[in-house]
């Protein structure tokens, strides 16, 4: 395994090369897409009328300035069974779908799986059908280094998932060795974690590749909670004050989440979460925990989310650090009952005012006077003091942490 991760996962120079080498001998440019319609590589092949805008119809367009195609289009194509043909499949033009000029599609496969497809607009005559062949021979040449490339992706995630899963001390200790390892010399540049939960799926066929993320080393998911899952990406960083590639990830992982496993919206939306910086990976398991308690904060208060970072998450960077059986304290349980959730409410709008009351008035829409009210109730139930600074401290941190 760790052989196999240790292979150089770039192949971007590769598949451009031979992306380059299929449209010469087609005469016309080729586009490389991996098996999610995610854009690798795409030729530019220099005759009359290539480079024209006319010649692209709207769907190759934006495959190219976005790197992707919406699920609508890769819906369409695949109704023609290229996920099943081992050789060529011509496709019509279909001006309703967008799709202005014809296809040829050439499945790249490696052992009988497909791994993506090479795109190419059909003209009239169009290529041979030896041309068509020899096209198809660098296409199983492009499926062999997407399937090594998938491998060591594979790989490196289970080595992340080994370093999350392992207790604190030499377990994790010989686990990151393992990764560090792996990774090589892209080990000791800055990284950090991000965190989305819920991610719909625990099987890593249903995740998105790390070549699909930006700035992603490595991926896999990780247990949240009794029944569901996250996914944990170990994003690399030009430097440890500059987090932009991990909330672009985080961003970009949001959106995949919302379809991942062929399941679409789920009953509550995911939240992202990304740790502190650090440069290699010997604290990657505080890294984890950070980006995984940001997660849960942005979760329990929307405002934070829905990507935060650990640093901008306040108090909740204390509150998820506590164990389960400290999620309530027992003096604000009446407090917490549905028959008192505004109550509640208005004593937690009250305390994010610092007890200014005109301001919690105003935040919550109510007279002065019926603000006064209700803190009094709240006093009644709880038996607190709102006077007192130190039981006003813990009712604010027992409302903050009952959203946990």
């Amino acid at each position: 395994m760790r052989e196999n991760a240790r292979v150089a996962t770039d192949h971007k120079g590769d598949y451009q090369e031979l992306v380059d080498e299929i449209s010469e001998l087609l005469g016309a440019p080729a586009t490389l897409e991996n098996r999610d319609f995610e854009l690798i590589a795409f030729g530019a092949y220099d005759s009359e009328g290539d480079l024209d805008p006319s010649a692209l119809d709207p769907v190759r367009t934006r495959s190219i300035l976005t790197r992707r195609s919406t699920a609508a289009v890769r819906t369409w194509f695949e109704g023609f069974g290229i996920t099943r043909a081992t050789g060529p499949v011509r496709i019509p033009p279909t001006p309703d779908a967008g799709v202005y000029r014809g296809r040829v599609c050439l499945p790249v496969r490696h052992r009988g799986v497909v791994l993506g497809y090479v795109w190419l607009l059909d003209d009239d005559p169009g290529p041979t059908d030896a041309q068509l062949a020899a096209a198809m021979l660098v296409a199983g040449r492009i499926g062999a280094l997407l399937a090594d490339e998938a491998q060591a992706g594979a790989d490196l995630g289970r080595e992340l998932r080994a370093v999350l899963a392992a207790e604190r001390g030499w377990q994790q200790d010989m686990a990151v060795a393992e990764l560090r390892t792996a990774l090589g010399p892209r080990a000791d540049v800055p990284h950090t974690l991000v965190c989305v939960a819920p991610w719909p799926s625990a099987d890593p066929e249903q995740a998105p590749s790390a070549r699909a993320v930006p700035h992603a080393t490595a991926l896999c998911t990780v247990p949240w909670g009794a029944t569901e899952q996250s996914l944990a990406v170990l994003v690399r960083l030009r430097a440890t004050d500059v987090a932009t590639p991990a909330l672009t990830a985080a961003a970009r992982l949001l959106k995949e989440s919302e379809g991942a496993g062929g399941r679409g919206s789920r009953d509550r939306p995911a939240a992202a979460g990304v740790g502190e910086p650090r440069t290699g990976l010997a604290e990657l398991g505080d890294v984890w925990r950070e980006a995984s308690a940001a997660a849960r904060a942005a979760l329990a208060e929307p405002r934070l989310g829905p990507v935060a970072e650990w640093r901008r998450i306040g108090p909740y960077r204390l509150l998820t650090a506590l164990p389960p059986q400290s999620a309530h304290d027992p003096v604000v349980g009446p407090l917490l009952s549905p028959a008192h959730r505004e109550l509640a409410r208005t004593a937690e709008v009250y305390l994010d005012c610092a007890g200014q009351a005109g301001r919690a008035a105003a935040a919550l829409g109510i007279h002065r006077q019926t603000l006064y009210y209700r803190l009094s109730r709240v006093e009644q139930l709880t038996g607190l003091d709102l006077d007192d600074g130190e039981d006003r401290l813990l009712l604010h941190m027992a409302l903050k942490r009952a959203r946990l």
